[in-house]
């Protein structure tokens, strides 16, 4: 496929999304409200998006101020919707839950437009990612060159609904991904972004050049025998628990976005979920548990959180 038919593919895709949301948000608003609450989050201003989250103090809204915010959320897709001290380059969460009373026919037509919005993000997702054939660092340019300004985590992230689920509460999940890879991998890795040619402040792209090669070099000075894992933290975020007491279990979810809970209506009866608050964060009173003493591991490139089993002079 030509790079001009993979743009025109990519811009009739977000413009798909942009009417599917439009009418999920529409349905949704004539829908009945049973219950709604949001926990607005603190907005990360430009030049922190990488300081430590020790707090997060919440600011919860519900009713029609909570409806209100979380329907406006499902279409914030591009940095112009941020204020100017807020940074593009963290998308806003804004965890949370709307429970509607629904017909079995209003729960089918929900279920549908999500499942359709959430078809054309992963396209969307998928055009950009993997069909496109760029790398990581080239794929800014491209999407910003023909969607200015779009938030593409924001694209992204799909939309959740639950059925009948006995209640929905709120809390925080901490956690490190980990991945072993090879040096091959690592190599090839740094290979393209030294291709790439791109300067990275505060670098010049000479000096990022000898930045990356020094990289290179450190890593292929490993034995072969040793151990490679990237040990990413990822920031703390907000999750759900739903429970569902007729199969005795519990569902965790992720929760950047509030969650869509369709409750069936009978009659006059309606089966609403009890619903928790969000806690604020504070790392200080977290309660790890027992975890198994892990290999010790010495960082080898801090940027890319690459470790090894080896030491590191």
């Amino acid at each position: 496929m030509s790079n001009y038919d993979l743009i025109g593919r990519m811009n009739e895709c977000f413009h798909e999304l942009e009417l599917a949301l439009d009418d999920l948000i529409h349905l949704l608003g004539k829908l009945s409200l049973q219950e709604a609450r949001v926990f607005v989050l603190p907005e990360i201003e430009k030049g922190k998006e990488n300081d430590p989250a020790d707090q997060i103090a919440v600011t919860p809204l519900t009713g029609d101020a909570a409806h209100q915010r979380a329907l406006q959320h499902f279409r914030r897709l591009f940095i112009h919707d941020n204020a100017e001290n807020v940074s593009s380059k963290s998308a806003v969460r804004l965890p949370g839950v709307l429970c509607y009373a629904v017909t079995p026919d209003e729960q089918q037509a929900v279920q549908l437009l999500i499942e359709e919005v959430n078809k054309l993000k992963a396209e969307l997702e998928h055009i950009v990612t993997v069909e496109s054939g760029l790398e990581r660092e080239q794929r800014f340019d491209f999407v910003h060159t023909h969607l200015r300004g779009l938030i593409t985590l924001n694209a992204y992230r799909t939309v959740t609904y639950l059925l009948e689920p006995g209640s929905v509460n709120f809390g925080w999940a901490n956690k490190h991904i980990i991945k072993n890879v090879t040096r091959e991998e690592i190599v090839a890795q740094l290979n393209r972004s030294l291709k790439a040619g791109r300067a990275v402040a505060p670098y010049t792209r000479e000096q990022w050049a000898e930045h990356i090669t020094r990289e290179i070099n450190d890593v292929m000075r490993l034995p072969e025998s040793a151990a490679l894992k990237i040990r990413r933290p990822v920031k703390v975020q907000p999750i759900a628990r739903a429970w569902y007491p007729a199969q005795q279990k519990q569902v965790q979810h992720p929760c950047p976005m509030p969650l869509i809970v369709l409750c069936g209506r009978v009659g006059s009866h309606v089966k609403a979920p009890k619903l928790g608050a969000l806690p604020d964060y504070d790392a200080a009173n977290i309660k790890h548990k027992y975890r198994p003493a892990a290999q010790p591991l010495h960082l080898l490139i801090p940027r890319l959180h690459l470790y090894t089993d080896h030491p590191v002079n």
